[in-house]
């Protein structure tokens, strides 16, 4: 049976019913996925194998105020047993159409450097690495300040 590859939907959270354990870092919140769904700017591209969503990619358009709209892709993964067979080009080709019929301009990932399979991955639909070296930071929001509370508390004692 060939591979399914689209888009989902606000109507579509059913086939998230359905997933192979390696594909999303941890199970799908039946709750966080429908608001995920139920936002326009959010997009879920899935690759579907008898029934089971074996491939995703995620990604956010967005705009700024001095900017043209921007597809940010927050993640790709494909279940180990169907890697290797063009399902993650497939996903970002679907995900980039998304992005162009909101109006993005550009599309982007971060990804880490030793990680060959997604730079080869994104090489393969026309990703470039800008110069100058990214750099990714993180800030822990449970707390106020955005620092990690083990943090917050060392200061204040």
């Amino acid at each position: 049976m060939p591979y399914i590859v689209r888009l989902l939907g606000s109507d579509d959270l059913v086939l998230l019913d359905k997933v192979a354990p390696d594909v999303f870092d941890g199970p799908v919140d039946p709750s966080l996925a429908e608001r995920f769904l139920a936002d326009p700017r959010h997009h879920l591209a899935v690759a579907i194998h008898e029934g089971t969503v074996v491939g995703f990619a995620s990604g956010v358009d967005y705009i700024h105020p001095d900017k043209p709209p921007e597809l940010w892709i927050n993640e790709v993964g494909v279940s180990e047993a169907h890697q290797r067979q063009g399902l993650g080009r497939s996903l970002l080709e679907v995900l980039f159409g998304a992005g162009r019929a909101a109006g993005c301009q550009a599309a982007w990932v971060l990804t880490d450097a030793l990680n060959q399979p997604a730079l080869g991955l994104y090489s393969s639909v026309g990703g470039t690495t800008p110069t100058g070296q990214p750099v990714m930071m993180e800030f822990h929001l449970a707390s106020a300040s955005g620092r990690p509370a083990e943090q917050n508390r060392e200061e204040t004692d």
